[in-house]
């Protein structure tokens, strides 16, 4: 079985999608003015987190001048502060914001993937990209010895609910994805999920943070 620093490795180095690696090269070239002064990391972005978790939380893609560009998934946008700070109220990290390397971020029983690595333009990645990268996510399931399954938002709850599906982990039909949606999966596993705590969602009040720690509770209940 491949280990999560060798998967990581073979992540960054993926060019299975070479129209994603120009594009993120060529944001990692031009900045956003803010940024100007950084130096992007414009790659596929790996995994972050416990290499024996049981908790996976699953995302949709790098930001372009979020984990594009610091290079650690979730670090450097809205979305991620939102995550951190909620996965330090669950206990799932030892402090509630990420910055990147350096910063002495530890996640607890918890690993962060993306059901595609590269950032897509307009942050909608096609069919065959997200089909590209599901080697990828595979393996990541594969190497840690998760019990516990959180989708943030609707296309990695579809991606979660496909590798379900190919392991045949669940002889029910899994419900529609909506906020809090829940269901138990073969092998004492569990399927959770959340809004993406993207800003189309918390400045809308449509995600609040009591929402969002709600899921972690839940997690963390089925993890006890």
């Amino acid at each position: 079985m491949t280990g999560i620093p060798t998967i990581n490795r073979n992540v960054v180095d993926c060019e299975r999608c070479p129209e994603l690696r120009e594009y993120c090269a060529e944001v990692a070239r031009t900045k956003r003015r803010a940024y100007r002064d950084h130096q992007y990391w414009g790659r596929p972005v790996p995994v972050v987190g416990d290499p024996r978790a049981r908790l996976l939380i699953v995302g949709l893609a790098p930001g372009a001048h979020g984990a594009n560009r610091t290079g650690r998934m979730f670090t450097g946008d809205r979305s991620g502060e939102w995550l951190f700070r909620a996965l330090h109220r669950a206990g799932f990290a030892n402090q509630p914001e990420s910055i990147g390397p350096g910063d002495g971020l530890e996640l607890l029983d918890c690993l962060i993937t993306n059901v595609c690595h590269c950032a897509p333009p307009k942050n909608k990645p096609t069919r065959d990209q997200l089909q590209a990268c599901q080697h990828w996510f595979d393996q990541v399931v594969d190497a840690v010895p998760a019990r516990v399954f959180v989708a943030l938002g609707g296309l990695a709850w579809q991606g979660l609910a496909k590798l379900i599906g190919r392991r045949e982990w669940s002889s029910q039909r899994l419900p529609r994805f909506s906020h809090g949606a829940m269901a138990p999966l073969a092998g004492n596993r569990w399927l959770l999920g959340s809004y993406h705590p993207s800003q189309q969602n918390t400045f809308t009040g449509r995600l609040t943070e009591e929402m969002f720690d709600e899921v972690f509770s839940q997690a963390r209940t089925k993890l006890t």
